[in-house]
């Protein structure tokens, strides 16, 4: 690596390495725990580099520049005292990893569980994570996403603020605690994907500024001037970001990255920046003889973040699929304003599970312009999906989750929409047995004119969808707290039956084959006229399976047009085991028969 500092306990020694191409002095600043100064040396590319002495692990320091401004280190492995203070050096050798013989999760086979540090338990720390782990494993789940954890300003943020990409939330517990956490879910059997964001910094502790041509007006943002990747100097800026990718890789052994809003990085080169990205991460790959995923979130429904290389794309393993989202989100509560508009019938949800995107070129209304391309050819695990997400939670005006907006037969009816696709499943934390609490968006800035921007912008956001109300305080610590998950609650009552049917139907999907391979050619959807119901047919060599979906809010009597078969039924919503109200779907489906499916209600048949 070129960037960052580089300690060796068997020399006792320091590489410090920083790009400032247009700096004429540079010297690191130690302030503890003995001030000195080292001067650096600066090559042709921009780099400074030197090494130090005497140098141990809890050595705090800056970097000088031109002899005048003092500023912490743009690839600092920590910040323990926050985003305007030293970095720290760090001694990533000590660490005694156990997971040597660990291979990861094949993506076909992640069922994902996204959280987020501070409010997945009281003490919002890594370490307070793993005695989650086998909870988590007991309930199917083999793969966590860790929303992002470079550090942010104060103790409480989505982590999407974050402004040093290479530093470890000290809030969360620091470098070690992300170490112990991914060592501890390996032990278990569990994959880890970071969140990381490479699209924007947040504003506050942001000093890339001071340091070179890090950003370029050639683009405008919803964060101001872009991130230079295809400008003068853009090299060095991309080289920052390739090698924060492998640090993840490397020192802490993360499975795979989720690649925050990949539609919000402006770059117009021949090669374009994500593609670089993918290849040098193959590359790490086959050194490191195990695989490692790149997943993109994207709002350009484009293929060319899946397709390969060779084909004219960038090579990601897959991304988040919000159609699917979008599609059940507004079957399941109604809710037609915002981008919502574009998926007001049960055509959409019908599509999705056939294509992924909905809009694979068609006319958007919400956007006024056609959208998206075709997905065909590409297989089911190319694409997450979920049915909550930090985004489409916390960005509604007070946060709800689903629980908020539908009944618990609809909770159900979600799970199971979910969870029988032909695509990678994602819960969001709680979501398994209906956590109540809402996730609200909050921050704990230090500048005052920053958070009366943050409130304004909150409120800003909102208007296209009509919510009313008063947009809770996101700078408050009250918001945070309350985001925080009751786990008391996961195995009471009502919550601990959604979660045994999630379990349920997550053993399901890993136990029957058609299920657990993610084959979108050998898939049939169809649709009854005038109503919402859905019949999803899915076949493979060993079996087949049809779901029949109701989402309508009283009970459907119709005759399915059944494929050939001896269909038996796995499980149905509606049954008393579920608290239902008792099935009216028949436990054998009969060629010619008339059935009547219960309201907001989900059965899975297998021949």
């Amino acid at each position: 690596m070129k960037i960052g500092s580089h300690y060796s306990a068997e020399t006792n020694k320091c590489q410090f390495n920083v790009w400032a191409p247009l700096r004429e002095k540079l010297a690191v600043h130690i302030v503890h725990p003995q001030e000195k100064f080292i001067e650096l040396q600066k090559d042709e590319w921009g780099y400074w580099q030197g090494e130090a002495k005497d140098i141990d692990p809890e050595t705090l320091y800056f970097y000088q520049l031109d002899r005048e401004t003092d500023r912490p280190d743009p690839a600092s492995n920590w910040q323990p005292q926050g985003v305007h203070s030293p970095s720290k050096v760090v001694d990533h050798q000590k660490f005694t990893w156990n997971d040597t013989s660990w291979q990861g999760i094949p993506l076909a086979e992640m069922i994902i569980y996204e959280l987020h540090v501070g409010t997945f338990t009281p003490e919002g720390t890594f370490a307070a994570i793993i005695p989650r782990l086998p909870e988590l494993k007991d309930l199917g789940i083999n793969t966590i996403e860790i929303m992002p954890v470079a550090q942010f300003p104060g103790d409480r943020n989505w982590g999407y603020d974050g402004v040093y990409l290479y530093g470890v939330q000290h809030s969360y517990g620091g470098p070690d605690g992300l170490k112990q956490l991914v060592n501890a879910c390996h032990q278990v059997g569990i994959s880890v994907i970071l969140d990381v964001v490479y699209n924007h910094f947040g504003p506050e502790g942001n000093y890339l500024w001071d340091y070179g041509p890090y950003f370029t007006d050639k683009y405008h943002t919803p964060w101001g001037n872009a991130v230079n990747f295809d400008d003068a100097y853009s090299n060095e800026v991309r080289n920052f970001f390739i090698e924060n990718t492998l640090y993840w890789l490397d020192k802490y052994h993360i499975d795979g990255l989720r690649l925050d809003a990949v539609h919000a990085i402006y770059d117009m080169s021949a090669e374009p920046f994500l593609q670089q990205l993918a290849a040098r991460v193959e590359e790490f790959s086959k050194n490191d003889g195990r695989k490692h995923y790149l997943i993109a979130e994207s709002d350009l429904n484009d293929v060319r973040v899946l397709r390969s290389k060779e084909q004219g794309g960038f090579g990601h393993d897959a991304q988040w699929c919000d159609d699917f989202h979008h599609s059940l989100h507004s079957l399941l509560t109604g809710e037609s304003s915002g981008y919502y508009s574009d998926f007001k019938s049960i055509e959409s949800l019908k599509k999705s599970y056939k294509e992924g995107y909905v809009y694979t070129g068609e006319f958007s209304p919400h956007r006024q312009r056609n959208h998206g391309n075709s997905t065909v050819g590409f297989a089911g695990e190319k694409f997450v999906i979920c049915i909550q997400n930090h985004d489409q939670i916390g960005n509604r005006l007070i946060g709800e989750r689903l629980s908020a907006l539908v009944d618990f037969e609809g909770l159900k009816l979600a799970a199971g929409a979910v969870l029988i696709s032909p695509f990678v499943p994602m819960l969001y934390m709680g979501e398994e047995y209906g956590e109540e609490a809402p996730f609200m968006y909050f921050v704990s800035h230090g500048d005052p004119n920053l958070v009366e921007a943050v409130r304004k912008g909150r409120a800003e956001e909102f208007k296209s969808f009509n919510w009313s109300g008063e947009v809770p305080d996101p700078q408050g610590e009250k918001v945070f707290m309350d985001s925080k998950l009751n786990w008391e609650k996961s195995r009471e009552g009502k919550y601990g039956v959604l979660r045994s049917f999630y379990k349920r139907l997550i053993e399901l999907r890993k136990k029957i084959p058609v299920l657990a391979k993610l084959d979108i050619s050998q898939i049939e959807v169809k649709s009854l006229a005038d109503k919402n119901v859905l019949l999803l047919h899915r076949w493979g060599e060993k079996s087949s399976v049809l779901s029949l979906m109701n989402f309508e809010k009283h009970s459907v009597t119709f005759e399915p047009q059944l494929p050939t078969g001896n269909w038996q039924k796995l499980i149905n919503s509606s049954d008393r085991e579920w608290m239902g109200e008792g099935a009216a779907l028949p436990k054998k489906l009969l060629s010619g028969q008339t059935v009547t499916i219960n309201p907001l209600s989900f059965a899975l048949y297998e021949t």
